[in-house]
């Protein structure tokens, strides 16, 4: 043990700093890990080491934004500096990494050690390549679950049925939850919508409200504005639901993987949290989507309906079409105005439509609302008469957004693109993958301008010079990078309907 100086460190990562001789003294080296003590306070943080000789002199050390939320240290405090034994949460990552099965009790040890920051990056991404590659049986992803649940924030509401969506994601322009919300709560039934932010997309559903109104709140915060007006949409990571869900989320990313456990274990655990009875589960199915094929997309939903009764909720699961974006528009402020469009009273796209009143259907179904086969028709009546805009306007107000905005408020970026069709014939194939990265490109989705129109969609004619779609950027040298992007990718194919002609000429020869 040694007593030494602390330096608050602005890097927002859990850990500490030491000079390389004090570590020598502790008895620790770079991945090591070390308890502090904080005698003002009486709190003790683990956490672990990377070592310098530069940076920090001798006797002090730096204590990192993420560690020091915990260990309320000041600048020039002198604190106790232990070495730390490992968890025991390393020894049952071990267990998976060999093949085995995570128990119950080992569960709640790794998720317990994944929200308090005890687990390094290194060990986090040794949990998440074991999960993956060898898998989470049924009984592990209900362990998962309960344990997200367990370690963070949950809504207790008095009345119920209480019902909510969700979308495995994998389509651009996937923005139903602008319409799904609205015309549940307009039917009388709660639906707290928790929301995630883009991580590989062009915007998620928190990025869009966030045109709209605040996004940022606690659970009870949450708690009482779907209590007083029937909905919210909001952000997830703001909420402390499922907080360790967020965490992992951190670590998948640079391998762009969504484990099926981990990703059953996700969904389903922010489902519980908020106390929903009645969910439906979106699952897109396509060439580019994450679900490939219908068969597969009927195993993930057997296996959602499995942990929703394991979890006591009724879920339902609806295979939809995947291979296209939903409605013409990619991006944050292109989304937000297409869906508003459509609250508006536009009757096209029809596609963003079909599929948002095809899945609140099935939720007003579940809940009693409508009857067996009735409720495409009860949704499509909600958005129809104006109720579903009328209640977004008071989900915006209530989150503190202003009721009035209307969808020609909403604008995209100033510098745009547009691309031609470059022979006539029909667009046979449009690549999800490539429109996501050309609007990345644009600067989707922190750029809230940038973005894709899409004019023409498979299946559909075109002729030689007609607008196929159309690239937004906010910045002039975004739209060079999305226009370059787009040329490599040539994410739309567009084709005559003659493919070739056999034989290629005519002979002309004398035949012997």
């Amino acid at each position: 043990m040694v007593r030494l100086t602390a330096k608050l460190m602005d890097i927002d990562y859990p850990g500490l700093m030491l000079n390389r001789e004090d570590a020598r003294k502790i008895g620790v080296i770079d991945g090591g890990r070390v308890q502090v003590i904080n005698e003002e306070t009486g709190v003790f943080a683990s956490a672990c080491v990377t070592t310098t000789e530069t940076i920090l002199e001798k006797g002090t050390f730096g204590i990192f934004y993420k560690t020091n939320e915990r260990l309320m240290a000041r600048e020039g405090s002198v604190l106790e500096v232990r070495i730390a034994s490992r968890p025991l949460s390393l020894d049952y990552i071990k267990k998976k990494m060999d093949g085995g099965k995570f128990s119950k009790e080992e569960t709640n040890a790794i998720v317990n050690d994944i929200v308090n920051d005890v687990l390094s990056p290194s060990e986090m991404g040794a949990y998440i390549t074991s999960s993956y590659i060898n898998g989470l049986d049924m009984d592990e992803v209900e362990h998962l679950t309960r344990a997200m649940v367990a370690t963070g924030d949950q809504l207790k509401f008095t009345s119920h049925p209480i019902v909510d969506k969700h979308s495995i994601g994998g389509v651009p322009g996937n923005k139903i939850s602008f319409l799904v919300v609205p015309i549940i709560a307009a039917a009388g039934l709660k639906i707290p919508k928790t929301s995630s932010r883009a991580i590989t997309g062009a915007g998620g559903t928190a990025d869009l409200m966030e045109v709209l109104a605040p996004v940022s709140f606690s659970a009870s915060e949450v708690q009482k504005m779907t209590e007083k007006v029937g909905g919210t949409i909001v952000w997830g990571g703001a909420t402390n639901i499922a907080p360790a869900d967020d965490k992992i989320i951190i670590y998948e990313y640079p391998f762009k993987i969504d484990a099926r456990g981990q990703m059953l274990a996700s969904v389903m655990a922010k489902k519980f949290a908020v106390g929903a009875d009645l969910v439906v589960i979106d699952i897109p199915v396509g060439q580019h989507a994450k679900v490939t094929t219908p068969e597969e997309g009927r195993k993930l939903a057997r296996e959602f309906i499995e942990l929703g009764e394991r979890l006591g909720i009724k879920v339902e699961c609806a295979l939809t079409y995947g291979e296209s974006p939903i409605g013409h528009a990619i991006g944050v402020n292109l989304e937000v105005r297409e869906a508003l469009w459509v609250l508006e009273g536009a009757k096209e796209p029809n596609s963003l439509i079909q599929k948002s009143t095809s899945i609140a259907g099935i939720a007003l179904e579940m809940s009693g609302k409508a009857q067996a086969g009735g409720g495409l028709q009860a949704a499509s009546d909600i958005l129809a008469s104006g109720k579903a805009l009328e209640k977004m306007r008071e989900i915006i107000e209530v989150q503190g957004g202003d009721p009035k905005v209307m969808s020609e408020d909403i604008l995209p970026g100033q510098f745009y693109h547009i691309v031609k069709a470059p022979e006539s014939g029909y667009v046979v194939e449009m690549n999800n993958h490539a429109l996501i990265t050309i609007a990345r490109a644009a600067g989707a989705p922190h750029d809230r301008g940038a973005g894709i129109y899409i004019h023409k969609k498979k299946g559909h004619r075109v002729e030689k010079g007609d607008p196929i779609f159309m690239i937004y950027a906010d910045r002039s040298w975004r739209l060079e990078k999305a226009v370059e992007t787009a040329r490599q990718l040539m994410p739309m194919i567009v084709e005559g309907m003659l493919i070739d002609r056999v034989p290629s000429s005519y002979w002309r020869g004398t035949p012997e």
